[in-house]
């Protein structure tokens, strides 16, 4: 069974593979550029990447939070789990604030904290590059180079595959911030796109589930 953020991530596709058919009805499969349908395109680019950025920041809340539930003591967390909460104590102007997370509490705690936190791993994630995902898992929880995982390919190694997405993200941004990328946008860049992100989003996935089965001893799926 997959992640709750895989089954909404594969939803989010249809409507690329909507665009697609669209395509395909209005120009056909020939070879050859078709004029009056890289709107399409361009609109398939952005709505990838905001797929792939909501998937990201989807099943990061959601490792969080099986984390939280699962951990068998707070000595388990990840080291940017622990230090949310310690930079949350320091905060607080409270003396005994320390004793909130006495026992158990901590998991009361953190789940108290877990939509400021979400908000704050969101801003800060802004376009989904390979170095804000890595941002993103090890300060919400405490996995360390997830880009590492993107292997799929012989031809494709995981720094590679990094730099392909950075280049994908930058021409949602040309098309997004400027309302059109310095070249065309074929349909070829489209089915490339979103064949990458589901491949990324399948191998960060499994990368996450064994994060949280090391931490927690459950699987996240």
């Amino acid at each position: 069974m997959p992640s709750k953020a895989q089954a909404a991530f594969d939803k989010n596709l249809t409507d690329i593979e909507a665009l697609l058919k669209l395509h395909t009805e209005k120009g056909g499969n020939a070879a050859g550029r078709r004029y009056g349908l890289e709107v399409l395109n361009k609109s398939a680019i952005v709505l990838i990447t905001s797929f792939w950025e909501a998937y990201c920041e989807d099943i990061a809340a959601e490792a969080l939070e099986h984390i939280v539930v699962h951990a068998a003591t707070a000595d388990a967390l990840p080291k940017e789990i622990k230090k949310n909460i310690a930079d949350k104590l320091k905060a607080d102007k409270n003396e005994l604030a320390v004793w909130s997370i006495s026992d158990d509490k901590w998991r009361a705690v953190l789940k108290a904290n877990m939509e400021e936190l979400r908000k704050s791993r969101d801003r800060r994630l802004n376009t989904p590059k390979r170095q804000n995902i890595d941002e993103l898992f090890e300060s919400a929880i405490g996995l360390t180079g997830v880009s590492k995982a993107w292997v799929w390919a012989k031809r494709l190694p995981a720094k590679k595959a990094g730099e392909k997405l950075d280049k994908f993200v930058e021409l949602r941004g040309a098309i997004a911030h400027r309302g059109k990328a310095q070249t065309s946008v074929t349909k070829a860049q489209v089915i490339a796109y979103r064949d990458f992100v589901k491949n990324a989003a399948r191998v960060t996935g499994e990368a996450i589930n064994d994060h949280v089965q090391r931490v927690t001893g459950h699987a996240l799926f």
